[in-house]
């Protein structure tokens, strides 16, 4: 009976072009190696082109050497290294904070701030377009949520003045909308929390490393560093390696070591990856050309494409740009034009992005070559108008 369900709701799954699929990479970087050819890559959340840097692989490899492969227990039990504390410290002063906390993935991050830092006396109020995480660690808190429309603070205040809370009230923002390509509004939200006395959670996850001075993320880009008291970041788009982590007060990471239960219960993050993660901070911060290059590609993109009379999305600022399709069957459809024709960039489709809004997101990457845009956008048919 139960297997029937499974196989029943795969075959809606599919019959609605939304069933996904696993398929092999061989390897990845400025371009992808997929049944035998290799394409252009623009699916990666690798911005800088870190991941296969040899200066990340030396550290690894250095690391490997001192420490061995994982940190074979919980960092409050065994699993804490010098190399971990080491790249929180760096971690911190490169957000500006006065500490950082590092979690085994971004996911259990976000899962993990929330569930520490809202009961079910609190109410958590979301920017509706937020990753799926947040929404996770949301309902996992057990505290009230509510949804405002996205980068609404004018919405989100109205929410706040009506339903008063005896418990703490939260908002959470993504910094960077990875599916939309746009930013926050920041200071908005900020003026907002503070008149209301809210806390405010920015998951910078598509931020770190790519917005800003120095790629310090959108709070530095907007100026307001010292007026948000979480910021999350990961390690695994921007630094090209695996891993998330949190800053703030020291009092803030303090009570996430006590209470963060996807911290406490999960093995470090491997030395190595520590490792990895602090170098790709260091040349992060130092190689401002890779940030310049991202600019100059996504630009040159979008007003290709919009030319060739596709609706493109996505703010300058932001490492990403959206080309909306619709329907997932169109997404789709276009994703296997492109991918025959060279270019890697599969369709975004619901559950992911809201029903009637399917697109594909281009992602270019510092690496990419100026013929391998040209190549992508060569990849992508006249639109008929």
């Amino acid at each position: 009976m139960i297997c029937a369900h499974w196989s029943q709701a795969l075959d809606r799954l599919a019959a609605r072009h939304l069933k996904r699929e696993l398929r092999l990479v061989e390897r990845h970087g400025s371009v992808i190696v997929r049944d035998g050819r290799t394409l252009v890559n623009l699916a990666s959340n690798d911005y800088l082109g870190l991941a296969s840097d040899q200066r990340l692989i030396a550290a690894a490899s250095a690391a490997l050497e001192r420490y061995g492969v994982g940190a074979g227990a919980s960092r409050l039990l065994a699993g804490n290294f010098s190399i971990h504390e080491e790249l929180e410290a760096a971690l911190a002063e490169f957000k500006r904070a006065e500490a950082a906390l590092v979690f085994s993935s971004g996911y259990a991050t976000n899962v993990g701030i929330l569930m520490a830092l809202a009961t079910p006396r609190d109410h958590l109020y979301l920017d509706e377009l937020v990753h799926a995480s947040i929404h996770d660690g949301a309902r996992l808190s057990g505290a009230r949520v509510e949804r405002f429309r996205h980068a609404d603070a004018n919405d989100l205040e109205r929410r706040l003045r009506e339903n008063a809370s005896r418990g703490a009230r939260i908002v959470v923002t993504d910094g960077v909308f990875s599916m939309d390509g746009d930013l926050a509004p920041l200071p908005d939200l900020i003026a907002v929390c503070e008149r209301h006395d809210a806390l405010l959670v920015v998951d910078d996850a598509h931020g770190t490393g790519v917005v800003g001075p120095a790629g310090r993320g959108t709070a530095a880009h907007f100026g307001v560093e010292n007026r948000v008291p979480v910021q999350m970041g990961t390690l695994s788009k921007a630094l090209g390696g695996q891993g998330g982590f949190v800053a703030g007060s020291r009092q803030l990471i303090q009570f996430l070591i006590q209470r963060a239960r996807s911290f406490i219960y999960s093995t470090g993050i491997a030395p190595v990856l520590a490792a990895a993660a602090l170098e790709a901070l260091r040349i992060a911060e130092g190689e401002e050309w890779r940030r310049e290059t991202i600019k100059r590609q996504r630009e040159r993109l979008a007003s290709a494409l919009a030319a060739k009379g596709y609706e493109v999305r996505g703010e300058l600022e932001a490492p990403m740009l959206l080309v909306m399709m619709g329907e997932a069957e169109a997404a789709l459809e276009l994703a296997r034009a492109l991918e025959t024709a060279g270019a890697y960039a599969p369709a975004i489709r619901p559950p992911t992005v809201p029903h009637g809004t399917s697109r594909i997101r281009l992602a270019p990457i510092a690496t990419h070559t100026a013929e391998q845009i040209e190549a992508v956008i060569a990849a992508f048919p006249e639109k008929t108008r």
